[in-house]
């Protein structure tokens, strides 16, 4: 693996709101306050060969001043940034694929495309902007080491590029993050401490941590650096679908999308950008409505890789001025879009990495995307096996493939084998059976019986219990025990 060198150091910082932000680019230079007109575009980016007359119109000018005049002490990232990202980064990520998908196509009115970031180094294209961000600091600070905080994803990305630099990595994760993302941090080469019930508890410890050893703290989405590395998703697109009309990802802390919007408004400001959070945890969504950066109460969700509580100055002052929606899904919505990209793309897909695709599926972004051509970003795949199995699970009981059933029989030989033969006859394939007599609700001389059956949908449910009742049976549906998933 090459060696991860930007050439650059950074010489000057300024403060916002108390915190530490950088002043220079990966150039050396001071990040410019709004983009440059387009008499001083660089056009050396093949993504946008066709477009470079348009790059950076007075449109995306304006744009940016009004990006910029959100918090007007944070110099953003523009569009030579993300360019040098992408350089710098080119040896140390996949460029991934961009998979058409009839089906998703069909399901939300579209012609769809997914960008499969799932199948990055690191199984997230978090990586994108840790390596990025890095590959821009000084000797010094490199001997120091550097510690982030994350759920996952963006500790994987930090893990890998400290080992490519020989830079010692300390992350801190929540007690509850995935086991996946926990074994696959530390096998990467960094330390990793389990601290805290949410990320924000583990971001509170990292910080004390670094106080007392120097680290570098990495941000995992408010910092220019690593929102310019996360851009190059943008370019990417552009490169592989140059008449891209709508782009939809889904927002956390907001790198990602201010990244991928800094780079395609800029190049094609005709493309709608659509961000997509999970309703139990619109950090996004309830500070854009509010016009300030919010800081939710309380955050549930089963995308933990999007559970953030709240966004950062960068990320909103991008996302308010360059973001055309903001929309939100629920899990059952994304849990249906998981099991989808399983089955029927052969994608495994987690929670966060599946919330533009349950927006589609959903109908949820049908009004703003029907007849375009869209892209989905798929932004990761680590999830463990076993919630895999949950979602599996409490995805067939919400298609009606699965469905629990009771019933009470005669305790008499051949009984059972009545109930059985009937659901046999209408097809159904019998996956568990639970007796039960010791109880003051069954009548003596009955039989309780629980029956977890495999069916092929809601209306092969409802004919099954019609008939049963139709011959004698008392029937009742169950609630399918999922382990609250």
């Amino acid at each position: 693996m090459p060696t991860i060198d930007s050439s650059t150091s950074q010489a000057a910082t300024t403060t916002a709101g108390g915190k530490r932000i950088d002043a220079t680019s990966a150039t050396g230079a001071p990040h410019r306050r709004v983009a440059r007109q387009a008499d001083q575009t660089e056009t050396h980016d093949e993504a946008s060969a066709g477009t470079a007359e348009t790059a950076e119109t007075n449109a995306a000018g304006a744009e940016t001043e009004q990006a910029q005049q959100t918090f007007p002490e944070l110099r953003l990232p523009t569009i030579q940034d993300v360019w040098r990202a992408r350089d710098v980064i080119a040896p140390h990520v996949y460029h991934t694929p961009l998979l058409p998908s009839h089906t998703i196509g069909a399901m939300s009115g579209t012609e769809a495309y997914l960008k499969a970031e799932n199948l990055q180094r690191s199984g997230s294209y978090k990586i994108r902007g840790a390596t990025y961000k890095l590959s821009q600091l000084t000797p010094e600070e490199r001997a120091r080491g550097v510690i982030a905080a994350s759920a996952g994803n963006h500790s994987q990305g930090v893990a890998i590029a400290a080992r490519a630099l020989g830079i010692d990595c300390t992350v801190v994760m929540p007690v509850g993050a995935p086991l996946a993302k926990v074994t696959a941090t530390q096998n990467y080469g960094a330390k990793v401490i389990l601290y805290g019930e949410t990320v924000e508890e583990s971001f509170t410890h990292a910080h004390e941590i670094q106080a007392k050893t120097g680290a570098t703290f990495i941000h995992a989405f408010n910092d220019p650096a690593i929102i310019a590395g996360q851009g190059t998703i943008g370019l990417e697109i552009l490169t592989d679908l140059p008449n891209i009309e709508v782009i939809m990802t889904g927002i956390g802390g907001g790198g990602l999308i201010a990244g991928v919007a800094t780079a395609v408004k800029t190049l094609r400001p005709d493309v709608r950008i659509i961000g997509v959070e999970a309703s139990g945890a619109a950090s996004m969504r309830a500070t854009l409505d509010a016009g300030r950066l919010v800081k939710l109460a309380a955050i549930n969700t089963i995308a933990d890789g999007i559970a953030t509580k709240s966004v950062g100055e960068y990320t909103y002052a991008i996302t308010r001025s360059l973001v055309d929606e903001v929309i939100t899904v629920d899990d059952d919505e994304i849990i249906r879009a998981v099991l989808l990209l399983m089955e029927r793309c052969k994608l495994l897909v987690e929670g966060a990495g599946a919330v533009s695709v349950a927006a589609l599926i959903s109908g949820r972004a049908r009004p703003l995307v029907e007849g375009k051509r869209v892209v989905a970003v798929l932004t990761g795949g680590n999830i463990d096996m076993n919630l895999v199995g949950r979602f599996i699970t409490h995805g067939l009981a919400a298609q009606g493939r699965y469905l629990v059933i009771q019933t009470m029989v005669p305790d008499r030989p051949g009984e059972l084998l009545r109930l059985l033969n009937l659901i046999a006859e209408q097809g159904v394939n019998v996956l568990d059976i639970e007796h039960h007599r010791a109880s003051s609700r069954i009548p003596i001389q009955q039989v309780g019986v629980t029956l977890t059956l495999e069916t092929r949908d809601r209306n092969h449910c409802e004919a099954l219990m019609a008939l049963l009742r139709e011959r004698g049976f008392s029937v009742s549906e169950a609630t399918l025990d999922c382990e609250n998933s």
